[in-house]
């Protein structure tokens, strides 16, 4: 089991790294390909949509990322685990303007595919934070 934790814990910090520099590919890898992201105020959202979403945020002239995440605790059950965590994300647009900062609990279910841990579905309650 502390493997699959040590995994785990991996995958969230190549996430966080693949999100800042913009690598959309490397955070679908970590996906599912039936992945679910449930996010407060919005549809929905499965690969396709999420696929299209990151990859318009990733040209040259798209907003900076920043991520923090806290794992709270992960449970592992097989080939399925679940985590929720402590997240904050910075996202600053180009040309200066303030940035905007959401922070949250979020609650990920993993499942162990072919040996490697992917994201299956995700619920993120991120709220706008005052800076």
């Amino acid at each position: 089991m502390q493997n699959d934790e040590q995994e785990i814990r991996q995958l969230v910090s190549t996430w966080i790294s693949a999100s800042k520099s913009g690598d959309v590919d490397t955070v679908l890898s970590l996906t599912t390909d039936d992945v679910v992201f449930l996010v407060t105020g919005h549809p929905v959202m499965r690969k396709a949509e999420f696929a299209a979403a990151s990859r318009a945020q990733a040209t040259a002239d798209a907003p900076q990322f920043d991520g923090a995440s806290n794992i709270q605790e992960i449970k592992i059950v097989g080939d399925w685990a679940f985590m929720w965590s402590e997240l904050t994300v910075v996202v600053t647009p180009p040309g200066g303007a303030k940035p905007m900062k959401r922070a949250g609990h979020t609650l990920t279910i993993l499942q162990k595919r072919n040996g490697k841990w992917l994201l299956a579905r995700d619920a993120n309650m991120l709220a706008p934070v005052e800076q």
